[in-house]
């Protein structure tokens, strides 16, 4: 079974919450005093870290939800709102339905009153808000108290370090998307102010660089969890967007991080496709992953989401390992046109479905109009369904390894030292060989550019919820260096604000403390 205990995500009642701030703590149905003196008891809170970034609350596939701000429970998974974020205000996604506020995602149109800003925020604030707590449950001075042995504080302390890259990851993403938020690592009743992006920024780094050393080495630690090559990525990731983001140059800082990524034994998955299908945990290449199971992880987002609302018109639902689709996802011309053809058999990158349905776009709001995308799937290479037809197997992959070849070669472009132009052609060559089947595709020192860069991420990760960062850090997110279908509600696309590079802080939030000011633009 690829799933170990702790992701099978049956919690104690210890870990049931519905709290959306960062400074307040979770509401526990059973006294501290009683819960924690069982060692199990801090595994168990652990997997609730981990489960508050995939799954909606306490009663899968929806009932007892962690957040109650919006009508559908199905909503508020962080994956879910994260990938809506990332990908469809960009052009490799737009979506048929008409629940309120999404259209204006693509359209760049969003409020501080969106209900999918908001649920994105309040995702994060959740996570941030139990990481704190365990962290309070876990200190020296409550495990005395509890009676924890030795042998357990060991096995505590590792939990200790999971449980800070994981509020580390949320406050990354919280960077990336509203800059001026709440840094808050302890439980408290007053009113907090915001941090600005550069001290949100050194506190993401100072963590990340503490627990380095405590968490397992790559590849050692139980599937699902993090490790040392966990860190090290994402401190790349912080690296890499540092200019865009804070002002500040860490191109040789993310060469460095990604050297021991690469170093770490990792190697990429021979069949692209399979690292997005219902058994990707054997995926060689993928260092971190939001763990999915059909029958114990039941729950309207993560990758049920990217199966279900990807399948509509002609496709056959089964094809796919589910019954029913739902009619949303689709791309734009303007990711079609980066490959040399749609059927996949030059660059086995193209996973998309033709029959029946149009390139160019008149309305958003018919599934036949745009290419359909079906590259998560509840299946494996044989065809074979996952476990449920409803809800998918298939693991949301963080971190992989053709991310960290493209992000060396970016930062190599980008004049970082410690790196080697023909070492990042020699990367970029092997993903383009994985999806040429050949040499064919082989590029040389004078097409490897920045401008190749960025369409070369979106051949390879389109629909993978990296879209957004990546045209706000080569300034074409917003603004008329790069127009896409629908971009700002024309049809040809339009410029849009520059301060739309990030979202607004939720109208909700700024009325509940005074303390905070909204981002500038909204």
């Amino acid at each position: 079974m690829k799933k170990l205990s702790i992701f099978i995500f049956i919690f104690t009642a210890i870990i049931f919450t519905k709290c959306t701030d960062l400074t307040v703590a979770p509401e526990d149905g059973l006294s501290d005093v009683e819960a924690f003196k069982d060692p199990l008891a801090y595994r168990s809170y652990l997997a609730k870290i981990y489960g508050a970034y995939s799954l909606t609350g306490q009663d899968g596939p929806s009932g007892d939800s962690d957040i109650s701000i919006v009508n559908d429970e199905g909503f508020t998974s962080y994956i879910r709102a994260y990938w809506k974020a990332q990908e469809l205000t960009t052009d490799e996604a737009v979506i048929a339905w008409t629940d309120a506020g999404i259209r204006d995602l693509h359209e760049h149109s969003w409020s501080s009153e969106n209900q999918f800003v908001r649920v994105l925020y309040y995702r994060i604030a959740l996570i941030v808000s139990i990481a704190n707590d365990f962290l309070a449950q876990s200190s020296d001075e409550r495990l005395d108290a509890n009676g924890i042995g030795v042998e357990d504080r060991a096995e505590i302390a590792i939990y200790r370090a999971e449980a800070r890259y994981l509020r580390s990851l949320a406050y990354w993403h919280a960077l990336d998307l509203f800059r001026n938020v709440v840094l808050a690592t302890t439980v408290s009743a007053g009113a907090p102010t915001q941090a600005t992006p550069s001290e949100l920024f050194a506190f993401i780094e100072n963590e990340l660089n503490d627990v380095e050393g405590i968490l397992p080495a790559p590849r050692t630690n139980e599937y699902g969890r993090v490790d040392q090559a966990a860190v090290w990525m994402l401190k790349a990731k912080l690296y890499l967007n540092a200019e865009s983001m804070v002002g500040m140059n860490k191109y040789t800082e993310c060469i460095t991080e990604l050297d021991k990524v690469i170093g770490a034994g990792y190697s990429l998955d021979p069949n692209y496709q399979a690292l997005f299908m219902k058994d990707n945990h054997d995926s060689p290449e993928i260092i971190f992953a939001l763990n999915a199971d059909g029958k114990n992880t039941q729950n309207w987002g993560n990758t049920t989401f990217l199966v279900h609302a990807a399948i509509g018109g002609t496709m056959v639902d089964l094809d796919y390992g589910v019954v029913s689709g739902w009619g949303g996802l689709r791309t734009t011309s303007a990711l079609l046109d980066k490959f040399p053809d749609l059927t996949g058999d030059i660059d086995g990158r193209a996973i998309f479905y033709t029959d029946g349905q149009t390139v160019e776009i008149n309305d958003v709001g018919e599934f036949t109009e745009g290419i359909a995308v079906p590259k998560w799937t509840n299946t494996n290479m044989e065809g074979e369904a996952g476990s449920d037809n409803t809800h998918a197997d298939t693991d949301y992959g963080i971190f992989r390894l053709g991310d960290a070849y493209l992000m060396y070669a970016e930062a190599v472009l980008r004049n970082g030292e410690g790196g080697d132009i023909g070492t990042a052609i020699g990367y970029i060559n092997e993903l383009r060989n994985r999806a040429y089947g050949n040499t064919d595709g082989n590029i040389s020192q004078g097409d490897l550019d920045l401008p190749f860069i960025l369409d070369e991420r979106a051949r390879e990760l389109y629909f993978e919820g990296t879209r957004r960062i990546d045209l706000v850090r080569f300034g074409q997110f917003t603004g008329d260096a790069y127009l896409w279908p629908w971009k700002g509600n024309v049809k040809e696309g339009i410029a849009t604000d520059s301060y739309r590079d990030i979202f607004p802080i939720p109208a909700s939030d700024l009325l509940a403390n005074f303390n905070l000011n909204q981002n500038t633009g909204y």
